[in-house]
């Protein structure tokens, strides 16, 4: 089967930032060799090669880390040269970039523009709650600094939209953090449910969030947002969309709201392959680009194994009312059942929550479109 999109982490787990809840700094901890150096020249190349042979229509390169930026801006534009010329079948490419911004200046600006680059910028809400997690290598604030590089990207009218990591303290603040987003023009927006680490019982940590707190926050959050909507100045709001899509028969892009895992071949700076970004550790390697087909990773037992996994729902999930939207959610917040074998989400009561709430709300936007 064709891979449509790769995550590629030319510079492994290093970073510039220490946020407190770093899912790839605790994934690298459980790993037997955390940092995987920088991706060489010879890497990337074997991996865009391989991609374009075996991609049909589109390829997307989507670059991740750690901090991709550290790589260089040098490596991103050999990574330009090998685009064009293994581009032999003539596909869309589409290059993304997924960045904390504490270290983007003119130069990388002017070649995201001049190279399409859509760009991911991590922010977490308001001045104030950013900077309780999100810290530079001393410990200090980052959030003014961030701020300014995406004043920088609307100079140079570089394309971006914000992430946000949902912890506890986000969470109680979604009038305060989409009023602040909606001042500073920020239209293209994705909110994703802080992780807690792996391996540990969830809610214990200051920053975990919780199930009442997530369903809260989305439903408050959504509020916001369709009154907007109904004015025709909505932002952007990923999850919403997908929902909204859902309830038209339109297949999420978002993979927490499909209900299966795929196999998205996250490639290592080193080349090792893994099937998603929650599950770059040694248990779930598929092979490697530099020795391997892309063939070969989906045709991996490994690869095999994390699919059938995630299609193990719990009897409940199954028979709730909201399962054809929730659909249990993303794995890497699924907790098994040792008696049946099967996964509930361990913020099921929040999304009872949301689309309780929201839910007949949404069918009336999609209705309404559907019109």
């Amino acid at each position: 089967m064709p891979l449509h999109t790769i995550l590629i982490k030319p510079a492994s787990g290093l970073c510039n930032m220490r946020c407190d809840y770093c899912f790839y700094c605790d994934e690298m901890d459980k790993r037997e060799q955390a940092f995987r150096g920088m991706m060489s020249e010879d890497t990337v190349k074997n991996l865009i090669r391989k991609a374009m042979r075996q991609a049909d229509r589109e390829i997307c390169f989507a670059f991740q880390g750690g901090e991709p930026t550290l790589r260089g801006i040098g490596f991103f534009r050999k990574v330009i040269e090998f685009e064009q010329r293994f581009n032999r079948n003539n596909v869309r490419v589409i290059n993304t970039l997924q960045t904390n911004g504490f270290a983007i200046d003119d130069e990388w600006c002017r070649f995201f523009k001049d190279h399409d680059f859509l760009i991911g910028v991590s922010v977490d809400g308001t001045e104030e709650v950013h900077d309780r997690y999100r810290h530079d290598a001393a410990g200090g604030a980052t959030y003014a600094r961030i701020k300014k590089t995406t004043e920088m990207f609307d100079r140079y009218g570089v394309e971006y939209n914000i992430l946000t990591v949902v912890t506890r303290q986000i969470a109680e603040r979604a009038g305060e953090i989409y009023r602040e987003y909606k001042k500073n023009g920020w239209n293209y927006q994705q909110y994703i449910a802080c992780l807690d680490p792996v391996g540990e019982e969830p809610g214990q940590k200051d920053y975990s969030l919780t199930p009442v707190a997530y369903g809260t926050f989305l439903a408050e959050l959504f509020r916001l947002w369709e009154k907007d909507w109904r004015k025709g100045k909505a932002p952007y709001i990923r999850q919403f969309e997908n929902y909204i899509g859902i309830l038209m028969g339109i297949p999420p892009e978002s993979c927490e709201q499909r209900g299966t895992c795929s196999i998205q071949c996250v490639a290592e700076a080193d080349g090792s392959a893994y099937p998603c970004d929650f599950y770059v550790m040694d248990g779930y390697c598929l092979g490697n680009y530099n020795e391997d087909r892309i063939e070969d990773f989906f045709e991996n037992e490994t690869a095999k194994h994390f699919v059938r996994e995630s299609l193990k729902n719990d009897e409940e999930c199954r028979t709730c009312p909201w399962y054809s939207l929730c659909r249990n959610g993303c794995r890497r917040h699924r907790i098994q059942d040792p008696r049946t074998g099967g996964y509930r989400n361990y913020f099921c009561e929040g999304y009872r929550i949301f689309f309780e709430k929201c839910a007949p709300r949404m069918k009336e936007i999609a209705d309404y479109l559907r019109k």
